[in-house]
């Protein structure tokens, strides 16, 4: 019995010990989609500064499908102990509980926040055979020949579909959704002039629009990006109150102590905080954000509602 009562009492001490010895053995960290899209690009390079800093392996696991659902089933699934992180995005932690029918995990119950860790707008790019220079033009050219013009996305339901959805209600247009298996692949046969447009993340197409692979029509934000100023925003380029993000952030199972949580928080502040750090994340045309888990926590249950509104004003469906 007074073993007992000593691990009880001894108990927030002995957690805050193991938070302190965490990590002794290599952490897996869950990705969503497939590698080369701007969740895989995040998480690996978080994934090496983590391992930097915590002399432990920080293994990427890509479980692509379902708009990131697998990923997250996993997660969910997974012991509460620090040794299973996911790369959330709005996807997984926002919209897929209103584009499916059916959801294995709860985004709010099931996983306890850690840290937002960036933002991006999506840009619109289109193949340079497509004979179009501006939003307005391609609006005519998509009302012109209704239903020939293919856009592609990382998945249903992903944020790039969402974004093609929006547009095709807000600009009054019939595109066709062609999605795909992560990014990467959907990034690929947009290249390959197999579709004619994408609203792709800012972290998966800046260097293609630099190189003139791409020709980038708008951002999808409110704001102009940093990164590109010139190019216009989809509301001032014809599609007035248009607006979407791609955000993404660190998530661990329900469960987790509290000073787990907020010890991988803090390590992963510290990563953010590095110059080589922000300085890919900006070329790249995403914002860091960091934050406490509370914070994190708040923005999710913010993005549900909006996203569900969008989910539904539109009639997108995932399955």
């Amino acid at each position: 019995m007074q073993t007992l009562w000593l691990l009880i009492l001894l108990g927030p001490a002995l957690t805050c010990v193991h938070a302190a010895d965490y990590p002794d053995k290599p952490v897996r960290f869950i990705v969503g989609f497939t590698p080369g899209g701007p969740s895989d690009i995040v998480a690996r390079l978080l994934g090496q500064k983590l391992s930097e800093l915590w002399k432990e392996q920080v293994i990427i696991d890509n479980r692509a499908g379902a708009g990131g659902n697998i990923a997250a089933e996993i997660t969910a699934k997974s012991p509460g102990d620090g040794y299973t992180l996911l790369l959330g995005n709005n996807s997984i932690l926002a919209t897929n509980a209103a584009l499916y029918n059916k959801l294995a995990y709860d985004p709010v119950r099931d996983f306890a926040p850690v840290i937002l860790v960036a933002s991006q707008p999506n840009i619109l790019v289109v193949h340079p055979s497509l004979p179009v220079n501006s939003v307005k033009e391609l609006i005519a050219l998509a009302k012109a020949k209704p239903g020939q013009l293919n856009y592609a996305s990382s998945g249903s339901g992903a944020a790039a579909h969402l974004s093609g959805e929006l547009f095709k209600t807000m600009a009054h247009v019939d595109i066709v959704h062609i999605p795909y298996k992560g990014a990467a692949p959907a990034l690929n046969d947009v290249l390959a002039g197999q579709d004619q447009l994408m609203f792709a993340t800012s972290l998966s197409v800046v260097p293609h629009i630099k190189s003139g692979r791409l020709r980038a029509l708008a951002v999808t934000t409110a704001k102009r990006m940093t990164a590109m100023p010139e190019l216009p925003t989809v509301a001032e380029a014809g599609v007035p109150g248009f607006e979407a993000t791609t955000w993404h952030g660190i998530v661990v199972p329900a469960g987790a102590a509290s000073s787990l949580v907020q010890r991988i928080n803090a390590d992963t502040a510290k990563v953010l905080q590095q110059r080589d750090v922000r300085e890919r994340f900006a070329a790249l045309g995403a914002e860091v954000i960091g934050g406490t888990p509370d914070q994190f926590g708040a923005y999710i249950k913010k993005e549900i509602p909006k996203w569900t509104k969008v989910v539904r004003d539109s009639g997108a469906r995932a399955d």
